[in-house]
């Protein structure tokens, strides 16, 4: 499985609900990635979606631990061992987790690639994502050159499990 995320670059990914920073370039490229394959989200980033909707073009599975929790044009999963019978049969690089918190830490352990794009800048948050840079299991793989957006830089980066 695979991991999408944008990180600042205290590996923050949040702040009250809310993404910490929205980059054009960086959507697109989550929709492109995940085009034709399958993503997994928790509740409160379905929130995040445009008109709070499951993306087309892919299958969304809602990861949610309320069993009666229900979104239209999506699968629910209320526990891991529900997700896990849902993705039978699903090759592992067609399948992206893209968030919160609390989905990217229960499921990074089963995932070997990590597509993260880090911004060059420290925000206020209370949600974070793993640092794989000072992590023993994860290496990065590849980098792409200096990316803008206004007054924010960033950079594409690509990890993989060792």
């Amino acid at each position: 499985m695979n991991i999408i995320v944008t990180v600042d670059e205290n590996w923050a990914i949040g702040n009250r609900d809310r993404q910490l920073v929205k980059i054009p370039a960086d959507w697109r490229a989550l929709q492109e990635q995940t085009a034709g394959g399958v993503i997994i989200m928790g509740r409160k980033t379905l929130k995040l979606m445009p008109q709070e909707q499951p993306l087309f073009n892919r299958k969304n599975i809602i990861l949610s631990a309320n069993p009666a929790y229900r979104v239209r044009g999506a699968d629910t999963a209320d526990s891991l061992d529900a997700l896990f019978q849902k993705l039978e049969g699903i090759p592992g690089e067609d399948i992206y987790v893209c968030g919160g918190e609390s989905v990217y830490r229960q499921l990074l352990p089963h995932c070997d690639t990590a597509y993260v794009t880090m911004v060059e800048k420290s925000y206020e948050a209370d949600r974070y994502f793993e640092n794989l840079d000072k992590s023993e299991e994860w290496r990065l793989t590849e980098e792409s050159d200096e990316q803008t957006c206004f007054d924010i830089t960033y950079y594409f980066r690509k990890y993989k499990r060792i």
